[in-house]
């Protein structure tokens, strides 16, 4: 019994103390050398159509935020209560709610059945990263940080216009 409890100590042991396998040619990694930061602008658009996804991206990038989403969501609305639900969301008494943001995990949840349109859409999305960017749930402060983006989409707006772009 003995020679068993060594032998299988000896064998998990002996590899913690090991070299490993190596070719003889590896070396340190110096400082400089670590791997590239991942990029700001990777986020997950899910459940959008093509149209609503590409316009979600362009407005994004115009609005320049310095925090962004993990992935955005659009669910359908039984979904969506589902979710605000389990999130535990607080919707001011009067209010109603087509899109809220999880801070936690970065993900903005989007009612699919109470879209109205682009401009709608745009507008909001701007207010959840004002979420975002505070780290605040409360509401006031989200509609500070979403002036400045907001401020931008419309300078967008007027350069497209003048240039003469749609």
């Amino acid at each position: 019994m003995k020679l068993t409890t060594w032998t299988a100590l000896l064998l998990l042991a002996v590899p913690q103390f090991g070299w490993g396998q190596t070719n003889g040619a590896s070396k340190k990694v110096s400082g400089e050398e670590t791997a590239a930061p991942l990029s700001q602008n990777i986020y997950s658009v899910i459940g959008a159509t093509p149209r609503q996804e590409t316009l979600l991206r362009a407005q994004i990038q115009i609005m320049n935020a310095e925090i962004l989403p993990l992935r955005i969501v659009f669910v359908p609305h039984w979904k969506y209560l589902d979710t605000a639900r389990t999130f535990h969301l607080h919707v001011p008494t009067g209010y109603t709610s087509a899109m809220f943001t999880h801070l936690p995990s970065r993900t903005i949840f989007i009612d699919a059945d109470r879209y109205i349109n682009d401009d709608s859409l745009v507008y909001w999305v701007a207010h959840e990263l004002g979420h975002l960017a505070t780290n605040s749930t409360k509401e006031s402060d989200a509609d500070k940080a979403a002036g400045p983006f907001r401020a931008r989409l419309k300078e967008s707006a007027m350069l497209a216009a003048l240039a003469g772009k749609p």
